[in-house]
């Protein structure tokens, strides 16, 4: 297959990956139609009216710019958070934010550190500008703080990574822990927090957004793409310090925003007794999805995101086998990709019909193993 000849020699040496496999794509490889979708960790309950209406209204105006300052989300944000607006940085999604913090922080070579296994789009990121992957394994399907910290001052490392609440396991740390952990790192080490579902956690894993804002080297990451059921709108926010936040208009695509997409946002965060009640679903969810995985002699691990992972009890060619069963009958899960995680599945919060479909399929498929 011919190739451009002259890509830098770090893109060169870098396969063509997509971190993670859309469902899309495996209908086309498997020609097995997707009749559950309740694998990507979306939010199947959609969001609020207010952002569908907010949506068509907006339509109209698509033929002009979003505002490349996103004031009207950053003032909102703020409002709601009792912050200023000074202390947001709007992105397409926390995908795209880690992507421009891992290229503000991070030359060829230098050492960045994350959990072994855990979200392989910040290590895609860091692959992609040259960075030195440094992983710590989990304790205990947990994220190992001590270790982090550890393996930071080792490396003397400018970046590291703490999803909490974690993804794939669907484990977290509380606040106080948290905090200790961010306060003990050394301040020439930035700590991206990824609390992409940090709506669906139990308050006391969540430290006060006041609690971490005078540490500059601290990026605290939320999402639309989560509770609020916005994931195809691509909207994510980062919070820090007002110099910190201020890096990201060095680089950033400052017409990236989609206008119809800030319009949603806007009025999702507007609406948050319709968040309260998506949360209360996805508890539910959660609650049914466990005793699915019970009743077929699997073992729902504890969560506080919005997808249960499940513990097959054995490694990750059983579990792979789970997948691909689910899958033959139309129910799109996914798993963790590194040992012993993969020991694992993990199902995202869905509609009852969703549910429905693999209560009857998942004892189908462990009788075939």
């Amino acid at each position: 297959m011919s190739c451009f000849s002259r890509f830098t020699p770090l893109v060169a040496a870098l396969p063509a990956t997509v971190p993670f496999v859309g469902p899309e794509a495996i209908e086309r490889q498997t020609g097995n139609a997707v009749l559950a979708r309740i694998g990507a960790n979306e939010s199947g309950f959609g969001p609020s009216p207010l952002a569908l209406q907010a949506l068509k209204e907006a339509a109209s105006g698509i033929w002009k710019y979003s505002d490349p300052e996103n004031h009207d989300l950053k003032a909102a944000l703020a409002a709601h958070h009792g912050l200023a607006a000074e202390n947001f940085a709007i992105g397409e999604g926390i995908d795209d934010l880690l992507g421009l913090t891992v290229r503000l922080v991070v030359e060829p070579g230098l050492p960045v550190v994350t959990s072994l296994g855990g979200y392989p789009t910040f290590n895609f990121h860091v692959n992609g500008f040259g960075g030195r992957l440094v992983t710590v394994a989990y304790d205990n399907d947990r994220e190992n703080l001590q270790g982090l910290l550890e393996a930071v001052r080792r490396e003397n490392a400018p970046l590291v990574y703490f999803a909490n609440p974690d993804n794939p396991m669907g484990s977290w740390w509380d606040a106080p822990d948290v905090i200790a952990f961010a306060r003990a790192l050394p301040s020439t080490c930035l700590l991206v927090l990824d609390e992409a579902y940090g709506e669906t956690a139990p308050a006391s894993a969540i430290p006060a957004m006041d609690a971490l804002t005078d540490l500059p080297n601290v990026l605290r990451m939320r999402t639309f793409s989560k509770a609020y059921g916005l994931a195809g709108a691509r909207i994510g926010y980062a919070i820090g310090t007002p110099g910190t936040v201020a890096a990201f208009d060095k680089i950033r695509n400052h017409f990236g925003m989609v206008r119809t997409s800030t319009a949603a946002a806007l009025a999702a965060l507007g609406d948050q007794a319709y968040l309260r009640e998506v949360i209360g679903r996805i508890a539910a969810a959660r609650e049914r999805i466990g005793n699915i995985a019970t009743q077929n002699g699997l073992l729902p691990l504890p969560s506080a995101s919005n997808f249960v992972t499940i513990d097959c009890g054995r490694d990750q060619t059983h579990a792979r086998a789970i997948v691909d069963g689910l899958m033959q009958r139309g129910v799109f899960i996914r798993m963790p990709g590194m040992a012993p995680l993969n020991r694992c599945i993990r199902i995202s919060a869905g509609l009852e019909p969703d549910l429905d479909r693999l209560a009857e399929a998942l004892p189908k498929v462990l009788q075939m193993l």
